[in-house]
């Protein structure tokens, strides 16, 4: 009997493969970063590259990359480099994933504390695979982090957990100092745009958090430019601060590839100043809204501008 070996790359998104191309608009002068290149921004690539982990800076083509990584700031993904959700936003690798690595919370504790990161951002691939969506692997991966950098305060950016009796729980109990969940999109455009995903489940989960742990800081974001109006906009902030959360960031959605959801439009950065200045005005502790606002940039000067927030509130 021959075994014929495939060598051929797997595509990177294989449920988008055969969708038509969309047109990808040029970007205006204000979303353009510089290319990464800092001597820094080397040895952090170095640390990563040397524990063998993925960063969603990476996965996700990221274009603040060279600014953080020139600042030795990185958002590590745990869980591997697949995921079981399709967005039609997302440019992380999509399909089976591979077993959980065993020493991998041990190899992000090192990491960061190889760093010296005073504020640290673990997200993760969904999990569906999993009986508990990953929960038990933040906890430990939290734990280490402790263990090594006692002092690094701990925020993670964590899947919906959809059907995972119990997972949340496990997380919040490892008291990470940050809670972090994105909505991605206004409810009208779930359907489209994040399909695995259920509007209201994700908005319940991060309320829950509050009730489970009230002293949590929680956050969350969306991204515009992809078809929503002004108005769905602000009730998403509504729907937020109706969960109790905290902090809220909007960033412009930039299209990965012409296979990917196609940019409806380039929102200005004059708009991206009004809906700061309404989302305060509706009562959240911390803003972050411009073109190039991502879920974990400038994440460690935020908290401490967040905690701020809420002891001068108290």
């Amino acid at each position: 009997m021959v075994t014929v070996l495939d060598n051929k790359p797997k595509p990177r998104h294989p449920e988008k493969a055969h969708r038509p191309d969309t047109p990808i608009l040029k970007k205006p002068e204000w979303i353009r970063v510089k290319a990464p290149g800092s001597a820094v921004y080397g040895e952090t690539q170095k640390i990563v590259r040397d524990n063998k982990l993925v960063t969603v800076c990476e996965e996700a083509g990221c274009p603040n990359i060279g600014e953080c990584w020139s600042k030795k700031h990185a958002t590590f993904m745990i869980m591997g480099d697949t995921c079981t959700r399709a967005c039609a936003f997302c440019n992380v690798k999509t399909g089976m994933p591979d077993s959980l690595v065993a020493d991998e919370p041990e190899k992000v504790a090192d990491a960061i504390a190889r760093m010296g990161l005073s504020h640290a951002v673990i997200t993760s691939v969904d999990r569906d695979d999993l009986a508990d969506g990953g929960a038990r692997h933040f906890a430990r991966t939290i734990s280490e982090i402790r263990k090594a950098s006692p002092t690094t305060t701990i925020e993670v950016l964590t899947p919906d957990f959809l059907k995972k009796e119990g997972a949340l729980e496990i997380v919040v109990e490892a008291k990470p100092d940050v809670f972090n969940h994105n909505l991605e999109t206004v409810p009208a455009l779930y359907l489209r745009i994040r399909p695995g995903a259920r509007y209201f489940h994700s908005l319940r989960l991060l309320q829950r958090v509050k009730e489970l742990d009230p002293a949590m800081f929680t956050k969350s974001g969306i991204m515009v430019g992809l078809g929503e109006t002004r108005e769905q906009v602000m009730q998403v902030m509504d729907d937020m601060r109706s969960a109790d959360i905290d902090f809220i960031t909007i960033g412009q959605y930039l299209q990965p590839t012409r296979k990917h959801a196609a940019i409806d439009r380039f929102v200005t950065p004059d708009e991206f100043k009004g809906y700061e200045t309404i989302a305060y005005a509706k009562g959240f502790l911390m803003v972050a809204a411009t073109p190039l606002t991502r879920s974990s940039h400038h994440a460690g000067e935020d908290f401490a501008r967040l905690r701020a927030a809420r002891a001068q509130r108290a």
